[in-house]
């Protein structure tokens, strides 16, 4: 199962690996793969067998310093 996440804030690698390490970290989270575009909205998709709560996500990705949007 794949989820999608529009995430604001991101502008470098480092942001990316920051968010990718936290959401990793979400029980059930397989894979993550992050889409950044600089100073705009950036995509990541989630990986996981079970569909897992979007709130724990965007819990996880604020945790990095960034927000989910839309």
């Amino acid at each position: 199962m794949e989820t999608q996440l529009n995430i604001s804030g991101m502008t470098c690698g480092h942001c990316v690996a920051s968010v990718t390490e936290e959401l990793k970290e979400v029980s059930g989270v397989q894979d993550v793969r992050v889409d950044l575009v600089a100073g705009g909205v950036s995509t990541a998709v989630v990986t996981s067998a079970e569909p897992i709560e979007p709130k724990l996500l965007g819990e996880a990705v604020a945790e990095a310093g960034y927000t989910v949007v839309g």
